[in-house]
């Protein structure tokens, strides 16, 4: 894909879900980061303020195969990935598919699964596959899973566990809207419903050419050690029980590179690094017992304002 077109396609995926979404372009560009590198997000912010309509807007913005679960106490992990039927007329087990046999997952409210049925997507978040009955089934490329939790509600919810935080990319909020954004909010649903109209500006085979291209992006070595330094200070801050895992230190790797096309540029600059440091970074931290809400992002914080930002050019020579 010449740049020309990897710029015109992410262009037409930023107007076409700002057609919905109003006054959200930084997490619509991280959205766009998470899909390009690939990557899974959790969505996590108070009711209504339009975490399930940005998920369906992005499924309509591109062309994949869509499947929303909606998670209750009840869910059963066979619900998600699939069960092994009996057929009495072909005297045969035959495997029926669950939605996560799909391009794009919407697990809306996944902490009011048990942690058995939010177990259930580990494998096929992290590997891409899923196994049943000993059998694995290898999901089709790509495969993101979109979450959502509201923050504010603890009662018949099941806290996600650390190890199903690590696999997601990235966590982000969408915060209230300004006066400003709520009257144009009002204005645009006024009479129906954008999403309605809302058409496909990207099939199948331009996200997986987008994410191609990703790997493609160039990052100077003195970026790649600016990584591995604040992913360092995290491991070696007191206050933090367990620091960032090497999964978080490629994802922030995957989704800076990713960025710089949204960006478009053909390289990584600092300034990626330290715009996705907290989305990628601060949810991965696991920090003591009776830590108040919002440490994480803090602490990210912090160590981004101690360690040293490298000075280069950052173009490839």
């Amino acid at each position: 894909m010449d740049k020309e077109k990897l710029n015109t396609t992410v262009k037409a995926m930023q107007d076409n879900i700002n057609k919905v979404i109003v006054g959200k372009k930084k997490v619509v560009n991280l959205m766009l980061t998470a899909l390009i590198a690939n990557g899974h997000v959790l969505l996590e912010d108070v009711p209504g303020t339009g975490k399930t309509l940005l998920a369906k807007t992005i499924s309509r913005t591109l062309n994949l195969e869509f499947a929303r679960v909606q998670f209750t106490p009840d869910l059963l992990p066979s619900d998600i990935t699939g069960v092994n039927y009996y057929n009495p007329k072909q005297n045969e087990f035959i495997f029926r598919k669950g939605p996560v046999f799909s391009n794009l997952l919407l697990a809306d409210e996944i902490n009011r699964a048990t942690p058995r049925t939010q177990s259930s997507l580990l494998e096929s978040m992290e590997e891409r596959q899923v196994t049943i009955d000993g059998v694995t089934y290898q999901l089709d490329a790509p495969f993101l899973v979109i979450a959502t939790q509201n923050q504010i509600e603890s009662a018949g919810t099941f806290p996600l566990p650390e190890a199903q935080l690590d696999r997601f990319l990235m966590q982000m909020s969408l915060g209230m809207p300004s006066l400003e954004e709520e009257i144009n909010i009002l204005n645009r649903f006024m009479e129906e419903n954008p999403l309605l109209k809302l058409e496909s500006v990207c099939s199948k085979e331009e996200l997986l050419e987008l994410q191609r291209e990703a790997k493609k992006i160039y990052i100077h070595p003195d970026l790649v050690e600016y990584i591995a330094n604040i992913v360092k200070a995290t491991r070696e801050n007191k206050e933090i029980s367990i620091g960032v895992s090497p999964r978080g230190s490629l994802a922030l790797l995957n989704a800076v590179r990713a960025y710089a096309i949204i960006m478009e540029r053909s390289y990584v600059v600092p300034e990626d690094i330290k715009e996705l440091a907290i989305p990628v970074l601060a949810h991965r931290l696991i920090l003591p017992m009776g830590s108040t809400d919002g440490m994480n992002r803090t602490f990210i914080q912090e160590i981004l304002a101690e360690v040293h930002v490298p000075t280069e050019e950052w173009e490839r020579k």
